[in-house]
């Protein structure tokens, strides 16, 4: 029997956390995405999706950005339209990246974070940071091409205690079997 699953198509990340306390710095969280060729899908990503740059094909995109968690609902929003990504590309690996300026911040820090990853109406995942309280970044989870074509997604937080730049550059070091 042919496969008939479409997998996954779209999926939106959503982001939020609560302002910082007064007097206190704003906190400033980032969703960030990371494409993977598939002809070596855990080196270097071919290209990088964050709040000041966006995918070559307009594939990924970033709909909302916050620097201190003061929006309505959900602060950062980032929609990964996989069915129009080119078929070079075989993994995304989705991130949160908590900037470290004025001072260095940790999860623990960060007042109320929340994460939600959709495809419509259906939760994929979602998560508080909890199990990665010493981390000042993490991996949410990653999209992976199937050999018929279609997208699976993988969830799982996985820490990381990396500057912004280290962290795009090592969040896909390791790849899912």
């Amino acid at each position: 029997m042919n496969d008939l699953s479409k997998g996954i198509r779209k999926a939106e990340i959503s982001l939020k956390w609560d302002p910082s306390p007064a007097g206190q710095p704003p906190t400033d969280l980032d969703i960030v995405a990371a494409t993977y060729l598939a002809s070596d899908p855990q080196s270097q990503p071919a290209y990088v999706v964050h709040f000041d740059s966006r995918s070559p094909d307009g594939t990924i995109t970033l709909n909302r950005d916050s620097k201190d968690g003061k929006g309505f609902g959900w602060d950062e929003v980032l929609t990964v339209e996989l069915e129009r990504l080119d078929a070079r590309y075989a993994r995304v690996v989705i991130g949160v990246v908590i900037q470290q300026r004025p001072d260095r911040r940790t999860f623990v820090s960060v007042v109320n974070p929340k994460l939600q990853i959709r495809e419509g109406y259906t939760d994929l995942a979602t998560d508080d940071f909890g199990g990665v309280l010493a981390a000042t970044a993490a991996t949410i989870g990653e999209f992976i091409r199937t050999d018929a074509g279609s997208w699976d997604f993988y969830p799982g937080v996985h820490g990381f205690e990396e500057d912004p730049v280290n962290f795009t550059r090592t969040m896909g070091a390791t790849a899912r079997s």
